[in-house]
């Protein structure tokens, strides 16, 4: 059912004949200091948006100082980002939804721009690409996270595709037919990722803004684990990879096998042009071994293609089942 909280009519963009229904989608754990002032930011940005909350368990009074703040507050049980925003995804009812991070570090006054571009152009994904000033760049965004983006987007971008340059950003502009058919799957901060991989797998229109990108409120204390949640980040894409991009996926292996394989059989050749005989039995059957290995591998990444590639269609076809934004801007 649609989602009643939604204010159909509302005039969200000027300029524009008729209005989309605008959903603010933040997600939240332990936020009771930042929340609000996203909230009301996002309100003073998007006056006729609705601003939905979803609280991921906190301990503290996320929930209060989000409702207080005039968000619809709503609740996830399952432990992370990835569950929150399959939870959201699916809850509501939108013709474009703004998804932000609850730790008040991303500039709402981006986000009419972000929708102008989503509805002019007719996208179905817009990123807020990350600026920091460089006054409070050192403390707003580290030099190792900034670092470990580079690295995870650089490795997306060769792999799927260069359409895009801060694949990790938490500020999102989705159109509802993006939203309805993603299938979200990822538990943590993956899910960003995931996005992103869907859309350029797609061929789907995507765009990027330009957004300030600024410290955390005093009191307010970061989720992100540099380590483990880049850990998990990168084997998301090795598993996107292995997913989505099969034949590379096993052709790569395959020739790491047959690599090996040549390594331990020149000796062996060498030997027997010169004798006759292959004194290293156990070396010959490995080399033997590891080559029908490499073509198996190569075999099995050439039927997950054929898979894949149904796959693909499917997704394509859910994605073509639902209509694309069409709200013309008026003269």
């Amino acid at each position: 059912m649609p989602d009643t909280h939604l204010t159909p009519g509302a005039n969200l963009l000027p300029g524009y004949s008729t209005a989309p229904r605008i959903a603010v989608l933040i997600p939240c754990y332990n936020e009771e200091v930042a929340v609000p002032r996203v909230v009301t930011a996002f309100r003073a940005a998007l006056p006729g948006a609705t601003v939905y909350v979803y609280d991921n368990n906190s301990k503290d009074g996320t929930v209060a100082a989000a409702r207080a703040a005039g968000a619809v507050v709503r609740t996830e049980a399952l432990q992370g980002k990835g569950h929150v925003v399959r939870r959201m995804f699916a809850d509501i009812e939108a013709d474009a939804y703004v998804l932000v991070d609850g730790d008040d570090t991303y500039d709402a006054s981006a986000a009419p721009e972000m929708l102008r571009l989503l509805f002019g152009q007719r996208l179905d994904m817009v990123t807020g690409v990350r600026r920091t000033p460089q006054e409070i760049a050192a403390a707003a965004y580290r030099p190792g996270h900034q670092l470990g983006n580079a690295v995870l987007t650089g490795m997306v971008r060769w792999v799927f595709g260069d359409r895009i340059s801060d694949m990790l950003s938490g500020y999102r502009v989705f159109s509802r037919r993006f939203v309805k058919s993603f299938p979200a799957l990822a538990a943590g901060f993956e899910t960003e990722t995931e996005f992103t991989v869907h859309a350029l797998e797609l061929k789907l229109p995507v765009g990027e803004v330009a957004s300030t990108y600024k410290e955390r409120p005093a009191g307010s204390t970061s989720k992100l684990n540099t380590y483990r949640d880049g850990f998990r980040i990168l084997r998301t894409i090795v598993t996107l990879v292995q997913r989505e991009r099969p034949l590379m996926f096993f052709s790569a292996a395959g020739a790491v096998l047959l690599l090996l394989a040549v390594l331990l059989a020149v000796p062996l050749l060498q030997t027997f042009l010169a004798t006759g005989l292959v004194p290293r039995l156990p070396t010959a059957v490995l080399a033997t071994g590891l080559v029908l290995l490499s073509f198996l591998s190569f075999v099995c990444g050439l039927i997950l293609d054929t898979v894949t590639r149904g796959r693909q269609e499917a997704k394509r076809v859910a994605y073509l089942s639902l209509p694309a934004p069409d709200f013309e801007e008026g003269a």
